[in-house]
């Protein structure tokens, strides 16, 4: 059984940073394109970034380049979001998947709020 488990997400003021960790259980990680992705209230699911399973090919949305980094770590079976200057725009619920996405294989994800 496949299980993806986010954290590291909270409440942090405009212009914050964050680490999002995604630790995975029941796949060959080191297989697979993985994604960070997100859903913000009455939105729907987005891709924000992904990274290959050699780790050296990255892709953003516009929205998050220069500001989000994401990489991953085979030998843990984990993937990370580093996420600065962060802004309003950016609160949502952000999940880790494949990319492309399986159904099957959505966690509770990790909520992020940008406030002052």
């Amino acid at each position: 059984q496949v299980q993806l488990v986010e954290s590291g997400g909270g409440l942090v003021q405009p212009g914050g940073s964050l680490r999002l960790s995604c630790a995975a259980s029941g796949i060959i990680f080191s297989r697979y394109i993985m994604g960070w992705y997100r859903q913000a209230p009455g939105m729907q699911r987005e891709l924000v970034a992904s990274i290959y399973s050699s780790g050296h090919l990255t892709n953003y949305k516009d929205s998050v380049k220069g500001r989000f980094t994401i990489s991953r770590d085979d030998a843990k079976n984990t993937v990370y979001l580093q996420m600065n200057s962060l802004k309003p725009e950016d609160t949502a619920t952000y999940y880790c998947n494949r990319y492309p996405s399986r159904d099957d294989y959505w966690g509770q994800g990790t909520i992020v709020t940008v406030s002052s």
